[in-house]
């Protein structure tokens, strides 16, 4: 395996393989980061530490918009810097070139490419957002994108913010895994899995996987205003990020084409109240959602043509979810406003 794009799970791994269902590589750098003495699970760790690490995203990308989201939540802001890398990315890896010169202003590079390759200078792998790195040496640390954010809450509760939500409840934790771990597979995945796939038969497969998970999930959701019950969950973080790029993305130019979201009643209105949230909307930046797509996957776009629409306005239009009840952020409070 090269460590071009190609494996990027954010759309680089993704290119179409004639005759081949799409096979996500999920080999990520094991290391977590955590408090001292948590057991680790036998994984690499690095301590957590205020100021040290520097979490490395771009809008576009729907692993790396969950970390946004949750380092927002949890008010993790003076904790855990932030870079932002812009929408698109040649074969090398994804760069800052939203930043000055097209330089990241803490660690000092062009690319997240050259913080992987500090630590590895072999790396085999895709160059991957989101990715943590360590401020001090300029290594990247992990970029195992599901236990960023479960350490996220788990292992920075020292500095979340007062009032922060608990978006894994002891509770519910086992269903939640289980409904995640389907979330993961049938609907993260699942567009992925119809949008690169190499035959009719492959394609054909994946988009009855898809909208069997979208009914399952339309059905939940009918009766309970979140994933889990009455707040929000590292679940909903999980499920958002795909419907916010669905209509806009996933509809046409990953052919799951059944129906738009805008056309499931539940699905919609629930996606609505959860961009309506602080720490969902406004991380959402649907311009460079679209440009991502439409101008990296040249296999499944030559043309690059970026569409014009949908209007985003809609995303701001009544919801109604209240009706069922529930606190979004149950005894906590929402974050404060975002400075941009």
């Amino acid at each position: 395996m090269t460590s071009d794009a190609s494996t990027d799970h954010s759309t680089t791994g993704a290119y179409v393989h004639a005759g081949q269902e799409f096979d996500r590589d999920m080999n990520y750098i094991p290391d977590r980061i955590v408090r001292e003495g948590t057991d680790t699970e036998g994984r690499p760790a690095w301590p957590v530490e205020a100021g040290r690490y520097r979490l490395v995203v771009a809008r576009a990308c729907p692993w790396a918009n969950r970390a946004i989201i949750v380092r927002r939540l949890l008010g993790l802001e003076d904790a855990i810097s932030i870079g932002y890398c812009g929408p698109t990315h040649d074969k090398r890896s994804w760069t800052f070139d939203l930043d000055p010169g097209g330089v990241d202003p803490v660690l000092g590079i062009e690319r997240i490419q050259e913080a992987y390759l500090k630590r590895y200078p072999d790396y085999p792998r895709g160059i991957t957002v989101p990715a943590m790195v360590d401020v001090p040496t300029g290594q990247v640390v992990t970029n195992d994108f599901p236990w960023i954010t479960h350490d996220f809450s788990t292992e920075w509760t020292q500095f979340h913010r007062e009032g922060a939500p608990d978006l894994w409840p002891d509770a519910v934790r086992d269903e939640m895994e289980d409904v995640m771990k389907r979330i993961f597979t049938e609907v993260n995945n699942g567009v992925y899995r119809c949008g690169f796939a190499g035959s009719q038969e492959t394609y054909e497969a994946a988009y009855e996987r898809l909208w069997t998970a979208l009914d399952w999930l339309e059905e939940r959701l009918t009766t309970r205003r979140f994933l889990m019950g009455d707040t929000i969950t590292e679940a909903d973080v999980r499920l958002f990020t795909t419907l916010a790029r669905f209509d806009a993305v996933y509809h046409g130019h990953f052919k799951a084409s059944r129906q738009k979201l805008t056309e499931m009643p539940a699905l919609w209105a629930y996606a609505r109240d959860l961009f309506q949230t602080p720490g969902f909307g406004e991380t959402t930046d649907f311009e460079q959602i679209k440009k991502h797509y439409y101008v990296v996957q040249t296999d499944i776009n030559p043309t690059q043509i970026v569409p014009v629409g949908p209007d985003p306005a809609v995303w701001l239009t009544p919801h109604g979810r209240g009706s069922l009840g529930g606190r979004p952020f149950g005894d906590g409070t929402p974050p404060e406003p975002e400075v941009l």
